[in-house]
């Protein structure tokens, strides 16, 4: 009997992959929010941890691994294209080298810090949902996706923003990067946890699956 693939995780997995790709582009642009000085990026990239909070909660921590490796690889991919894309001599009709340049072409250092620091906050964020919901026999949902986010994030920016910018700017300075994006993006979180929760009950009445991670491995590598 062939395996079938639900059609709620597979656009679960769309969405996550577009949503990395999209803000590794627009992460380079600085955005005002009000006093606060953030990156484009966080308009669109905390949606993919509530799409990993999801996929953790309703499929389990197998599934959000696997998610997470085909959102790195084809992220990677992108960055692939652009580069050759960048490298590839333009036509003389086509007059927007430089810019299509400094958009595309993240540097090395940055490129590196970004797929480093994802890998590191999307597991992390898979394993603190697993762990806590079989700690808290599935009930909690809120709470555990709260905490996933802060675990998740907190890691994601301490280690982009120290790769990238270290030996760049003060000490202080990055300190107050990372908590300002960790703060933004968990409050970012919590204005859509209403959303997130009604779509995780949703999902798991639609595909009648609640995945509990007993007894399993969570090391990343192995599936």
């Amino acid at each position: 009997m062939k395996q079938q693939v639900s059609i709620a995780f597979m656009l679960c997995g769309m969405l996550f992959t577009v949503c990395l790709i999209v803000a590794n582009i627009v992460e380079q642009k600085l955005i005002q929010i009000g006093p606060i000085e953030a990156t484009a990026g966080l308009l669109i990239f905390p949606i993919s941890y509530i799409v990993n909070d999801v996929i953790a909660e309703v499929w389990g921590y197998k599934k959000a691994s696997l998610i997470i490796w085909m959102g790195f690889l084809m992220n990677f991919l992108t960055v692939v294209v652009f580069r050759l894309s960048i490298w590839v001599p333009g036509s003389e009709n086509f007059t927007h080298q430089e810019a299509f340049s400094l958009v595309l072409g993240n540097t090395q250092r940055i490129t590196i810090a970004s797929f480093i620091a994802f890998l590191c906050g999307s597991f992390l964020n898979a394993f603190v949902m697993s762990k806590m919901k079989v700690l808290q026999k599935g009930k909690g949902f809120s709470l555990r996706a709260i905490a996933s986010t802060i675990a998740g994030e907190g890691a994601d920016s301490i280690i982009f923003f120290s790769i990238a910018f270290a030996g760049q700017i003060s000490l202080h300075d990055i300190l107050n990067l990372v908590m300002t994006q960790t703060i933004m993006k968990t409050t970012y979180e919590i204005i859509m946890l209403p959303i997130t929760d009604k779509a995780v009950r949703w999902v798991k009445k639609k595909d009648d699956t609640d995945i509990f991670d007993n007894n399993i491995s969570y090391n990343p590598f192995s599936h």
